[in-house]
């Protein structure tokens, strides 16, 4: 399990490379690999939005995703997961979020992912501050969408 909050821009795909080349090379029995890749949309509620700023309690927000992560790989039985998620100022097209889960099946790896993602779309400690054209207001969390609710 790797966990990451960043504070600036990142390229998701060259971090997802790198993880699997330093920490999966050997392992013989993932059979798949599912990812989700969240990037800020430059439209909400109807409104043009021209960045938003991520905030987050460093220490509150790390246990957090520990436990969701934690949870997925118990259910799912996952072999291995990432997330990556930024924190700070950012603009429409930038990566937000990273999920990644390793599995021996593809079933497994698609579940454990979608789990996490909703969890962290729903539950997860981050305050979103949003500018728009009428100034700026905090965005509502989301309700969980899975079926499979979350034991954190």
């Amino acid at each position: 399990m790797y966990i990451e909050i960043i504070n600036e821009e990142f390229d998701p795909w060259q971090k997802l490379v790198e993880y699997k080349r330093s920490q999966l090379k050997e392992r013989t029995n993932i059979g798949a690999c599912s990812v989700f890749l969240g990037t800020m949309r430059d439209i909400n509620s109807g409104d043009t939005i021209k960045s938003m700023e991520l905030q987050h309690y460093p220490d509150m927000t790390e246990s957090y995703l520990e436990k969701i992560i934690d949870s997925s790989t118990k259910k799912f039985k996952i072999i291995d997961s990432i997330v990556l998620h930024r924190v700070g100022l950012v603009t429409p097209s930038d990566p937000i979020v990273l999920v990644a889960t390793w599995s021996e099946h593809r079933d497994e790896a698609f579940e454990a992912t979608r789990q996490i993602m909703e969890s962290l779309k729903s539950e997860a400690p981050f305050w979103k501050k949003e500018s728009t054209d009428k100034g700026f207001r905090w965005v509502e969390p989301e309700t969980n969408q899975t079926d499979n609710n979350s034991e954190v």
